[in-house]
């Protein structure tokens, strides 16, 4: 059955977007990331212009990550207050992000922008991800034990200024880490729809030393006030946001998210970082192939005007 898209000013078949909502939202559940990193090159990919998919997806992004948090949140492993202070700053970040992003669709930059950043971005981290999942994945076949990270937390994290105490996160630390933190995932969710859990989560585990059991659920609280925010934006600023294709995309991954949540626990940790990583470096090449690949490519599905 085909729909009718009036922003993306095309037809697409409503249940293959269905099914694809359905899919990045089981991923989503299963992962404890948004989903808006694979979400938009495989909507590219479909012949939906970049900045349209870009800020359409966002819907989905929220609708998934607001689906976890009420579970998370029943486990009450949702930093309520952590992912206020980062949401401070990821609505700052969202704003300057969603001006930027006006200024490239002026110069008529904003489809280049949104490829090179996710082909960068995504190629780096996903590569970084692979690599170390890779070689725990080598340890534990060989029999080593697991290389175990350093636990001392940064000094300098505690000679900032301004502390909060964050018990579930079991931190009292300085509010301007996590802002700091929000400021770069709100400007990233403008640019390229993507909630960011990628970024986030090693973020908090790494930078913060947040305890483990909070973080996923903090990340996507974080993500879904800073999704939301970022979506009325470029609906009222950009005009990019395809309510249609938002909705479809929305109802789908509400579905999706509540199965991945239940099958994460069937998988070993070690397993699902290396898929995530694949997926990840994967989505980042997906659209940094659209640098190069022309629109008339008969792989690429052209648009169909109404």
């Amino acid at each position: 059955m085909e729909i009718y898209l009036p922003i993306a000013e095309m037809s697409v078949n409503v249940w293959l977007m269905a099914g694809l909502g359905v899919v990045v939202g089981f991923l989503s559940g299963l992962f404890g990331v948004g989903g808006g990193f694979l979400m938009a090159p495989v909507l590219v990919a479909l012949g939906i212009p970049p900045s349209i998919a870009v800020a359409s997806q966002a819907g989905h992004v929220l609708a998934t990550s607001t689906s976890s948090v009420m579970s998370y949140g029943r486990e009450a492993s949702v930093d309520y207050r952590m992912g206020g202070v980062m949401a401070v700053g990821g609505i700052a970040g969202a704003i300057a992000g969603v001006e930027v992003f006006r200024l490239l669709r002026l110069l008529g930059q904003a489809d280049l922008m949104v490829a090179v950043l996710y082909l960068l971005l995504l190629g780096t981290i996903g590569g970084m991800m692979l690599n170390e999942s890779l070689r725990a994945l080598l340890r534990a076949r060989d029999g080593l034990p697991a290389e175990r990270p350093k636990v001392k937390r940064p000094g300098w994290l505690y000679a900032l200024p301004y502390k909060m105490r964050f018990p579930v996160s079991g931190l009292y630390i300085s509010v301007i880490p996590p802002i700091a933190i929000g400021f770069v995932v709100g400007l990233l969710a403008a640019l390229m729809g993507v909630g960011g859990g990628f970024l986030i989560v090693p973020a908090m585990i790494y930078l913060l030393r947040m305890k483990a059991s909070a973080v996923v659920g903090t990340s996507l609280f974080q993500i879904v006030i800073t999704t939301l925010v970022t979506m009325i934006l470029q609906a009222v600023r950009n005009h990019t946001v395809d309510a249609v294709l938002a909705f479809i995309l929305l109802i789908g991954g509400v579905i999706g998210g509540q199965l991945g949540i239940r099958a994460a626990t069937r998988f070993r940790a070690e397993q699902m970082r290396v898929v995530l990583a694949i997926i990840i470096l994967m989505a980042g090449l997906q659209m940094g192939f659209t640098l190069f690949v022309p629109p008339e490519d008969p792989f690429i599905l052209a648009p169909t005007n109404g």
